[in-house]
């Protein structure tokens, strides 16, 4: 296995470990001794060891909406560094504290794109850059409006996913 190729399956051991099997401990076994993670539109996530295991524990995994899905989109390999477009799907049927701190669920269904970059230190993921577009997120479950504001909701991921299937 090359080095891109090697990155690649280390970042989805990752996401295996946070989403289908929600084990914290093996999630950090993909990572350095000093990673963090930057959740950019909200500011969470964790810097360090001991930050970054505890918001793993007590704000994402195990944490995430029933029914989320990620659907991948694209895929960018560098000699360092994984860059992931993808889209994430779910009902707001819980707070997600991660993305929606403090907001209580809505019911509401959102679809949203979102880039991941890991940055790896050898075999090990050093840190995580997520973004995604909230003013998108707040329309779609109803907390903004989009008529006369330059935001959009729902149609962000879709047009992604009709761009990319056609």
């Amino acid at each position: 296995m090359t080095g891109p190729e090697k990155l690649g399956k280390i970042f989805d051991k990752h996401i295996e470990y946070e989403f289908d099997k929600e084990d914290v401990e093996a999630t950090m076994t993909t990572m350095t001794d000093e990673p963090y993670v930057h959740h950019v539109p909200t500011l969470a996530g964790g810097y360090g060891y001991d930050e970054v295991y505890s918001f793993y524990k007590n704000s994402f995994v195990g944490k995430m909406p029933k029914d989320i899905k990620i659907i991948p989109i694209s895929r960018t390999v560098g000699k360092d560094q994984v860059v992931d477009e993808i889209i994430i799907s779910f009902t707001h049927d819980r707070e997600i504290e991660y993305m929606l701190p403090g907001v209580e669920p809505t019911g509401k269904y959102v679809e949203i794109p979102h880039v991941v970059i890991m940055k790896f230190a050898g075999s090990k993921i050093a840190h995580e850059h997520i973004y995604w577009d909230q003013a998108s997120v707040l329309v779609q479950i109803g907390l903004i409006q989009e008529k006369n504001m330059p935001v959009t909701g729902i149609q962000q991921a879709r047009r992604i996913l009709d761009l990319c299937n056609n």
